[in-house]
């Protein structure tokens, strides 16, 4: 493949591409085991092969059927283009319209093999998180994409463009769903059987919706949480000689390391995964790496000479990088990312062993990022095998795989309740992690809860969801031109804009702080080099900070200061993108946690508003059928029109959120709403009252 026109010209078919199957040296989904019926095989190639004219289908069919059979599904590996895959400048793409090149751009750093944590299953983050079902999908997306007019939208059904549609330019030019099921049929089963089918597809969050920037975005999010973790649990603003252990050092969990750094705090972080551990190292995000425990608590404790990689391969990794004698880096307030490559179930019963023997505690909070939404089938591996044993176990002998999972996840939580009755804090970092404990049997129960509480906090319930009542969340914008010097002016606009806000007298003092936390977030992403992929920022703000900043970029760009359209989104866990009631919403405790209206309403309002694309999935972080959740892009090109859209749709996608939670019960909601209701034209909502007397509720009359 040697251009961007040739990219958009439709499928490769005469002649069809070399099938060149799974390449070599790069990182593969685990093989899936939809358990189809010899019929189910058949209409799962019947549906393969619709994409294709009859000339070609005979040849398809027998590798189609052979991809399903070794890996569950039909990738259609032959149709993986050979061009580079990143995002391109906005100029390169061949279109009709620059929201149409600017998606494009958003689907290419998808795919970007830097970006994505399986390239050639388009897999973006999470284990399974779709960008497409297949190939053949890509190829019409791009296509369709290159001939829409502004009188034309493309309409995306689980990774399947259904085709362009007569719509008209205030309306958005793509509307993506994904997973959709009939409620009754959303089970992990039914949806393996579903994808394996080609009929549905898990689009996690941002990767379905074509707005994920790399793991800057997870970096930001878990600066914020492990920051105020350290305030809430700790009492400390500093975290200089704190001890952070987890694990996950993929495409989402990869970003632990650099936080850690960020924050100057020392994180341990457990990854069976060899290429995702040298993948995160080569990208400078973990500073040190270890196969051995040993080395662990020695660099922790101190007291002898340690060298690096002493079991990890040479040739994978480099073999002149050590260091000198260790020490106790936590008396020293050293900072320090160190990557262990092992399970995480052995390292936390290591420090309860230590714990236990000397009576030093060495961790202080803890948390999981492995992608525990999809235990089963390659997010978490068991601790009794190792990597390549576990993978193989997965494909050949499900039930048995599933077992050790769950044991796994047993002794896992066993080793956390041991720490946790000393100064230890420990989160569930909406992986689902507790969830899956639970079901596994393990010792999670809170007593007298509800259903969303367990022994452990969701990050939402304790640290970070009253950030989400006052209408905070992360915003991001991706810079279409590719330069950086692009990223460092709207860098600076935000900045602006959000100091403006602080001395103009933020609304409380809590608002000013979230303000304040990203003001410095900025100055040290820009250190840090968090870029990877497209030239990307993500921050948290309000209602009123997002709007001043769209304002302010589109302003540029009408200027000529940003050379490029900006597209701006969000991540969906946001204030109003997102129902889930064991993360986002977990916090909701008037009975609606488990209702999905707001990321419906969320959805189609921002569509009524201007969005450039909007996308609804089912499914998330926390796993298949258990979320439902929103998103949008909206291509900022320096017009009045881009202003008013962003004034209108950015307002909305906020307030949403904050007027949910207000009418939930939550105070800070409740003062946030008021406040914008005084600010606002045209805004009138609904506000609850509160039960005067208790009383009246233990005196109205039992059926």
């Amino acid at each position: 493949m040697s251009s961007l026109q040739e990219l958009c010209s439709g499928l490769p078919l005469r002649p069809l591409p070399e099938n060149r199957g799974r390449w070599p040296g790069v990182p593969h989904a685990p093989i899936r085991t939809p358990g189809l019926s010899p019929a189910e095989e058949q209409l799962a190639l019947r549906n393969a092969l619709r994409y294709f004219p009859p000339d070609v289908q005979k040849l398809l069919a027998p590798e189609f059927a052979q991809e399903l059979r070794l890996y569950g599904h039909i990738y259609m590996y032959r149709f993986c283009p050979t061009m580079q895959m990143r995002a391109y400048p906005l100029q390169q793409y061949p279109s009709r319209t620059r929201a149409a090149a600017a998606i494009m751009h958003m689907i290419m750093n998808n795919l970007d093999p830097t970006v994505a944590q399986y390239p050639q299953e388009l897999v973006t983050y999470g284990g399974n998180g779709q960008v497409f079902s297949n190939w053949a999908q890509f190829w019409l997306t791009m296509s369709y994409l290159s001939k829409m007019t502004e009188d034309q939208t493309l309409v995306m059904y689980s990774g399947h463009p259904l085709g362009l549609f007569p719509s008209s330019p205030g309306a958005p030019r793509l509307v993506i769903t994904n997973g959709m099921v009939i409620p009754n049929y959303s089970s992990r089963t039914e949806y393996e059987k579903l994808f394996a089918l080609g009929v549905t597809m898990y689009g996690q969050m941002t990767a379905g919706s074509y707005c994920y920037i790399g793991p800057q975005g997870i970096v930001h999010g878990t600066v914020l949480t492990v920051l105020n973790a350290g305030r809430r649990y700790l009492g400390v603003q500093d975290l200089a000689g704190k001890v952070f252990v987890t694990s996950g050092l993929g495409g989402m969990s990869g970003a632990q390391a650099k936080a850690a750094v960020i924050l100057g705090c020392i994180a341990v972080i457990a990854e069976v995964d060899k290429a995702a551990l040298v993948k995160r190292h080569q990208q400078g995000w973990l500073m040190e790496v270890t196969d051995s425990l040993d080395q662990c608590i020695q660099r922790l404790r101190g007291g002898v000479p340690v060298c690096w990689g002493v079991a990890v391969s040479s040739s994978v990794l480099p073999s002149a990088l050590f260091w000198g004698p260790s020490r106790e880096a936590r008396k020293k307030k050293e900072v320090l990312s160190l990557g262990y490559h092992g399970n995480v179930v052995d390292l936390w019963e290591r420090l309860v062993r230590e714990l236990d023997t000397t009576g030093e505690l060495l961790v202080d909070l803890g948390s999981d990022q492995t992608s525990c939404h999809n235990p089963f089938n390659g997010g978490y591996y068991p601790v009794q095998l190792g990597f390549t044993e576990a993978r193989r176990l997965m494909a050949s002998n499900p039930a048995e795989f599933k077992g050790l999972v769950q044991e796994s996840l047993r002794r896992h939580v066993s080793a956390i309740n041991r720490l946790a009755r000393e100064n230890f804090f420990f989160w569930d970092y909406g992986n689902a992690f507790l969830l899956e404990a639970q079901r596994a049997g393990a010792d999670v129960e809170k007593k007298g809860a509800n259903k969303t509480e367990f022994r452990y906090p969701s990050y939402v319930q304790h640290i970070m969801g009253h950030i989400f009542s006052q209408g905070f969340g992360p915003f991001r914008w991706v810079c279409t031109s590719g330069d950086p010097e692009d990223l460092a002016v709207t860098d600076q606009l935000a900045t602006s804009v959000l100091e403006k806000a602080i001395a103009e007298g933020a609304t409380t003092e809590s608002v000013k702080l979230q303000y304040l936390d990203n003001v410095r977030w900025i100055r040290e992403a820009a250190k840090h080099h968090l870029v990877v992929g497209s030239q990307a920022r993500i921050l948290y703000s309000d209602q009123k900070g997002r709007v001043a900043i769209a304002v302010a970029i589109n302003q540029a760009i009408a200027s000529g200061k940003v050379k490029a359209p900006v597209v701006l989104s969000r991540d969906h866990h946001d204030v109003s993108g997102t129902d889930s009631p064991f993360r986002e919403t977990s916090n909701i405790y008037d009975g609606s946690a488990f209702c999905a209206d707001m990321a419906v309403q969320n959805f189609v309002g921002d569509a009524c508003r201007g969005a450039t694309w909007v996308a609804l999935h089912n499914g998330g972080g926390v796993g298949w059928g258990e979320v439902i959740n929103g998103g949008f892009g909206l291509v900022l090109d320096g017009t009045p029109e881009a202003e008013q859209k962003a004034r209108a749709m950015l307002s909305w996608d906020v307030s949403n959120g904050v007027a949910r939670r207000c009418w939930s019960g939550n105070p800070k909601a409740y003062e946030i709403i008021c406040q914008t209701m005084r600010e606002s034209e045209g805004l009138e909502v609904t506000l609850p009252h509160p039960v005067a007397d208790e009383g009246i509720l233990q005196q109205a009359p039992r059926p």
